[in-house]
């Protein structure tokens, strides 16, 4: 951590000099070792003592990119089957380890070019994961039955229904690809496949795709964290050696995108509501030297007031209320992509125009000097954020050994930042923008294809079918039958746990102003950056059922300048510090947050006083947030997800209860909302007698008091009465309620019940009983029996969301629209099956887990920042955490069943389904709870 803090001080100090100085951008280094075993696989060890928790990383190069036509998202799949079992971890595999040793949640990805696994766990659990880990790599394949291939091609078709095919705008980037690269261009199909491709795969492809990839020589091990190097080596050879090394895999060639025409594709899309344009280039793979100024020209063509395309679109136009550029670079070749939501029956020809007019104001002004050194400071902010946990830090190191072959990539990767020029991002745009082909997309609501771009052409999408009983059968409990693979030594015997670390709990400070502000915090000096959270109590619970939205359109407005600052001015101030700041609402307060280098901190507290107490209330940018927000609110229409979500607070709270209510507003409401209600809202309610500060990072106690002197003199309190709503009680009968959604290719379920708060005293026992049925994850029963067990889903959960007021206990997931009420009926017999099963297995499992997690429990800042959280909230002590250690430590398994009786009763609780009606909604009365009640209007079928 010594040499990270060193560079990172000498760096931003150069940042702060001339950009046009020849001095020499000092180097940042990683500490690192790497190995090289015999049989090819890289291993790279990283010392990071200052929490005791080890981050464990394999990355595997092989992607999307690796596959070929026809046999399209292998490398996802993959990454799904490597965690369900292995030759010695037996059933459940990684997962149910993981939650045995307290682990962050055993996850990966896939992207087009590489699979990682990743967690973070406990430091004396090391050598398991090396253990668990290897076994993966050389002990996994036999146990891999048809049945688990069947079961898991459902859960990954499930994953791209919820992901793309049930989502507004989810098929772009499948448009994009298809026309972006030529047909043999290993980018021309999505990193998760097609239906068909997933569902023609056999086992023996399966099995040919493992051996060829699934080597040493193909992978890199990462051990990040408070390790010794020297036994952490012994541990690796051991597991690792005897492993066999796979055929020589050859470097896979640059081919950028070739688009020999500009291609106008557009697209009615059932779940849209707003149009969208995309335009998309080819441009050059990631660390190309031309990729760093790309990724400056992005930036500042379309991020904040000054930028010029949102000088054109947002501020002239009125079409938008943002603009969105990234450059998406990967290994093969690189794009980048523009994107415009336009608002309400905006003609998407009309975005165009504005875009060729914005990019005409930048090739005639370019950007300055200043510009380039405010987004600079950003992207460097940024990346040591990424640097700021083990596992970030291991994701780098990996990613760089696998696409580079150096881990300490870190120090060339920065100073290529640094260094680009504002003659760099003008040639780049010259070179890979200006009058070149470009592919179009867009994607409008159903029925409004005069919308999109004149001259393009229906894009190719095949839409899912919605057939009852359409999958295959399985049985996933039947075991696999094979040979175990031979080793030295018996690899079944689970190795031991190291020496317990001892659970630091950070110390909390606490102080409070005249004006009322309480202050909590925590000084943490790892990395030199200072986060804090300024959170005023009220929110929507603050509002009048009549003006729904006045919290969250205050919060936006104060980010629109100050009295003395017009947006842009205030917006290059906070980047030009490398900082961020900003202020957002939901139901119970508004919070100013704030990221800055501790050096910028004074500075950066000054702008946030300044936005905090010297409004600008810009009727012009009042009106956009006003037309964005109700962009946004259309949007919602059509999202399950939204729908889902907002239909359930109205049944659980009731119509009349703001909790029941909507933060964005209602159409309608924030049509009525005047700049006067903004003032009022402001005037009355923004008072530190109602606020706290939580600030965690490289400050002390004494300057952080200190700094805030200026704001006790100048925000002077008021009184702020919180209106108290109570949640209703849990019904007396069971209800189905059903949403008509047509076409979709998910129903979203929403079931449960008004609960508990935050505060009460069962609030945390109920937690820690609901573990096994849905907040553990893969050790959870819904999970196990929807997700393992069927294939219905790709992820279910269950919790208890209390605050200060009583909150819920919900279960929610997206399953396959066809079995619709068999997931309804098999969540119904767990809970009606849960206290009488609850076994003295799940009961060691679920302490397992809450007790040795908890080593890892303050590890980031924003770990950090919640604990301060809910000492403010709540009244908790700054050790409550081993107060929860009692509660687990005293729990029995008749405790967990008086628990589950009392607060998870499917007999009482509300059912949502927000679906397809046609096909789904008369089933549901086999659940049987009577007939169900459709709470819209039957929607038209929409033909595909």
């Amino acid at each position: 951590m010594k040499k990270i803090y060193i560079a990172f001080l000498a760096i931003t100090s150069f940042l702060a000099c001339d950009n046009s100085s020849k001095e020499k951008i000092p180097e940042l280094s990683i500490n690192y070792q790497k190995i090289e075993l015999d049989n090819g696989l890289d291993v790279i060890f990283h010392v990071d003592k200052s929490d005791p928790v080890v981050a464990v990383e394999l990355m595997v190069h092989v992607g999307s990119a690796r596959e070929t036509e026809g046999k399209t998202g292998f490398a996802h799949l993959f990454e799904h089957l490597l965690f369900l079992e292995s030759e010695n971890l037996g059933k459940g595999g990684l997962d149910k380890m993981s939650a045995k040793i307290g682990g962050s949640g055993a996850n990966g990805s896939t992207s087009r070019d590489r699979t990682n696994y990743l967690q973070t766990v406990p430091k004396d659990a090391l050598e398991k994961m090396i253990w668990a880990e290897a076994d993966k790599l050389g002990y996994f394949i036999n146990t891999v039955t048809d049945p688990v291939l069947a079961k898991e091609k459902q859960v990954v078709k499930n994953e791209k229904r919820q992901s793309i095919d049930n989502a507004p705008y989810g098929h772009n980037q499948y448009v994009i690809g298809k026309n972006l690269y030529p047909k043999d261009h290993p980018y021309n199909w999505q990193v998760i496949g097609s239906l068909d491709d997933l569902q023609s795969a056999n086992l023996q492809d399966v099995k040919d795709f493992y051996k060829k990839w699934y080597v040493p020589n193909n992978a890199t091990l990462v051990l990040s964290g408070d390790i010794d190097v020297e036994q952490a080596t012994k541990w690796v050879h051991k597991y690792f050696d005897e492993i066999p090394k796979g055929d020589e895999i050859p470097a896979i060639e640059k081919k950028p995108g070739i688009v020999k025409e500009t291609k106008y594709l557009y697209y009615e899309d059932n779940f849209a509501r707003v149009p969208q344009l995309t335009m998309v280039w080819p441009s050059v793979e990631q660390y190309n030297k031309d990729s760093y100024a790309l990724e400056v020209l992005a930036q500042y063509l379309t991020d904040g007031k000054s930028a010029p395309l949102n000088q054109v679109l947002v501020d002239d136009l009125k079409v938008t209320s943002s603009t969105t550029m990234y450059n998406y670079t990967s290994e093969v070749a690189g794009e980048t992509q523009l994107i415009v939501r336009a608002f309400n029956g905006t003609n998407l020809d009309k975005v165009k125009a504005g875009i060729e007019k914005g990019f005409a104001k930048f090739e005639s002004e370019g950007i300055s000097e200043k510009d380039l050194k405010r987004i600079k400071a950003g992207q460097e902010t940024q990346f040591y954020l990424s640097l700021s946990s083990v596992l970030g830090k291991g994701t780098n190191l990996a990613s760089y050994n696998t696409y580079l072959g150096n881990p300490g990539f870190a120090t060339e990767d920065i100073k290529n930042t640094l260094a680009v020029t504002t003659k760099d991002v003008m040639r780049v745009y010259n070179t890979y923008i200006k009058n070149k082909n470009y592919i179009a997309t867009s994607f409008v609501p159903k029925s409004s294809a005069e919308l999109a771009l004149k001259g393009s052409v229906l894009a190719n999408i095949v839409e899912e079918k919605i057939v009852i009983g359409a999958e295959e059968k399985f049985d996933p409990k039947i075991a696999a039958t094979y040979e175990k693979t031979a080793s030295s030594f018996d690899r079944s015997i689970e190795p031991p746990y190291g020496n317990t670390p001892s659970l630091a709990v950070p110390k909390v400070y606490k102080s409070s102003l005249e004006n009322g502000l309480k202050i909590f915090g925590i000084e943490s000096n790892e990395i030199p950056l200072v986060r804090f959270n300024l959170t005023i109590d009220g929110g929507q619970l603050l509002e009048s059922l009549n003006k729904l939205g006045v919290a969250n359109l205050t919060a936006n407005l104060l980010n629109k300048g100050t009295k003395n600052k017009t947006v842009k001015e205030l917006e290059e101030a906070i980047q030009e510090l490398g900082a961020s700041i900003y202020i957002y609402s939901n139901k119970e307060s508004i919070t100013l947050s704030g990221t800055t280098l501790a050096k910028n901190y004074s500075k950066t507290l000054a702008l946030a006083q300044e936005i905090l107490l010297e409004p600008r209330f810009d009727e012009k940018e009042f009106d956009l947030l006003k037309k964005a927000t109700i962009a946004n609110l259309h949007q919602q229409e059509a999202n399950p997800n939204s729908v889902a979500r907002n239909t359930y607070n109205e049944l659980i709270y009731g119509k009349n209860n703001i909790r029941s209510k909507n933060t964005l507003g209602t159409i309608s409401s924030v049509e009525t909302i005047t700049l006067d209600d903004i003032k009022n809202y402001y005037n009355n309610y923004i008072s530190p007698s109602v606020g706290k500060m939580l600030v965690v990072g490289d400050i002390s106690k004494d300057k952080l008091v200190a700094s805030l002197t200026n704001l006790n003199n100048s925000w002077k309190a008021k009184t702020v009465t919180i209106p108290e709503y109570k949640t209703p009680e849990a019904p007396t009968k069971p209800t189905v309620y059903f949403y008509d959604i047509p076409n979709a290719k998910q129903s979203v379920l929403q079931f449960g019940t008004p609960a508990l708060a935050a505060t009460d005293s069962d609030f945390y026992a109920a937690s820690v009983m609901n573990y096994i049925l849905g907040g553990g994850g893969f050790a959870s029963r819904l999970t196990q029996e929807l997700r393992e067990g069927k294939g219905y889903t790709y992820g279910v959960r269950s919790g208890f969301s209390g605050t200060k007021a009583k909150g819920t206990f919900t279960i929610s997931s997206g399953v396959r629209t066809n079995v619709t009420l068999e997931s309804a009926q098999l969540v119904k017999k767990i809970l009606e099956e849960y206290p009488a099963t609850f076994s003295d297995k799940d009961l060691e499992t679920t302490k397992s887990f809450l007790i040795k997690s908890n080593a890892r429990a303050f590890e980031t800042s924003r770990a950090k920042l919640s604990m301060l959280q809910n000492i403010s909230n709540f009244g908790w002590s700054p050790d409550y955490v081993k107060d929860r250690e009692s509660i687990v430590n005293d729990m029995t398994k008749e405790r967990i069943q008086e628990l589950a009786n009392k607060y998870i009763n499917p007999n009482k609780m509300i059912w949502l389904i927000v679906g397809d009606a046609e096909t789904q909604l008369e089933r549901m009365k086999e659940l049987g709870y009577g007939e169900p009640i459709l709470l819209n209007k039957r929607q038209q079928k929409i033909k595909n």
